[in-house]
């Protein structure tokens, strides 16, 4: 099993509806991968949950990042609906499962050594801030320079050009996200190197996940 796209000088976009799944050795459990080490241990994927599936109890050495995009996704901790967000920091383990079926977007072991916080959000019923212009903005988690959080964009909005410090990683949750190089549907997966730039705009109402500040610099 080869590196995927682990060149993080390079800008990566992946329309993931389009992308073929993958078994993984769990019955009833797919993947897409996204970006992947050889050994495995640095993953971002998509990961499909049949209705009655489970994945084998697992510790997360370096941390584990789940958005839920559909269905409801379970551990021995709780039942987490779509627009759930979690992080199990370093040292945690679970067992995941899903009795009604879910799709999650999966960061595995990529925590700094800093990051020790357990979070569980409900974006579905957490408040939205104001943003820059129109925008509304859902902060999720914030360690150091690393900030996540969702991006409410209303119809017809744009966005001045801006780059990225330490890079800047999109997945789309809803509506299409545009820019200068593109329009990028539900659920594609974008990341962008350090000090890349763009001038985003959208033309129907767009919801997007937003990581930045925690690219290599070079």
């Amino acid at each position: 099993m080869k590196n995927i796209n682990l060149d993080f000088s390079k800008k990566v976009v992946i329309d993931t509806q389009q992308q073929p799944w993958l078994n993984s050795p769990m019955a009833g459990v797919r993947r897409k991968p996204l970006a992947r080490s050889e050994d495995q241990v640095h993953v971002t994927s998509i990961v499909e949950y049949a209705a009655n599936s489970y994945f084998s109890e697992h510790p997360h050495p370096q941390g584990e990042e789940i958005f839920v995009l559909e269905g409801i996704f379970s551990d021995q901790d709780g039942d987490y609906p779509a627009g759930s967000y979690l992080r199990n920091p370093p040292g945690s383990r679970h067992k995941p499962f899903s009795e009604q079926g879910s799709l999650i977007f999966v960061k595995l072991n990529q925590f700094i050594a800093t990051d020790l916080e357990t979070v569980r959000i409900n974006t579905t019923t957490s408040k939205w801030l104001p943003g820059i212009g129109h925008l509304q903005v859902m902060p999720l988690h914030s360690v150091e320079t690393q900030h996540t959080a969702l991006v409410k964009w209303p119809a017809g909005e744009k966005f001045q050009p801006h780059r990225h410090f330490a890079g800047e990683e999109i997945l789309v949750i809803s509506g299409t996200f545009q820019d200068e190089f593109g329009a990028y549907p539900k659920h594609t997966w974008i990341r962008s190197p350090h000090m890349s730039q763009h001038t985003p705009f959208v033309e129907e109402e767009t919801i997007i996940l937003v990581k930045t500040g925690h690219l290599p610099l070079n």
